[in-house]
């Protein structure tokens, strides 16, 4: 398996893997194109046999750079439970001093994603409210809680 920036041929498969899910909002088809190309910097995805099979969106907040935002993360389901979540995450959070990320409080594959990446970096996790329900003007969108990690240590090699 192979981790790395996405192409913006690869949207379309990130795409997929999201409308696939069952559990992320399904942005545009044309979101994904312009995150492969625009932000491929702080976006990853992995690949086995020359399939994506896993991608995670991410952003350095333009007010906070040093601040990882996760967006999406999401795995095939032939590749679960193989920890490619946490390997995406790690490497795109090299050099970032904090890591946030949106989560419905339903969604517990990643509330344990995030809680694992700050046990395992010794880094402590503050949750708050992002958005609630009713700043949605879609019916039915859940509370989107925050999770902030950090101050994160650098990695010594």
């Amino acid at each position: 398996m192979t981790v790395r920036p996405p192409r913006p041929a690869e949207g379309a498969d990130m795409w997929r893997l999201a409308r696939d899910s069952g559990a992320l909002d399904l942005n545009t088809s044309y979101a994904y194109l312009l995150l492969a190309r625009d932000f491929a910097r702080t976006c990853r995805v992995a690949v086995v046999d020359g399939e994506v099979v896993g991608f995670l969106l991410g952003y350095r907040r333009p007010e906070e750079p040093d601040t990882l935002f996760v967006w999406q993360v999401a795995v095939d389901p032939a590749q679960r439970g193989r920890r490619l979540a946490a390997r995406l995450l790690a490497d795109v959070a090299a050099g970032a001093r904090f890591v946030e990320a949106s989560i419905t409080a339903d969604n517990t594959a990643s509330q344990r994603l995030f809680e694992s990446f700050a046990a395992e970096r010794g880094a402590p996790l503050v949750r708050s409210e992002l958005f609630a329900a009713a700043d949605f003007p879609d019916a039915g969108h859940e509370t989107e809680g925050l999770v902030r990690i950090g101050p994160l240590e650098p990695i010594e090699s």
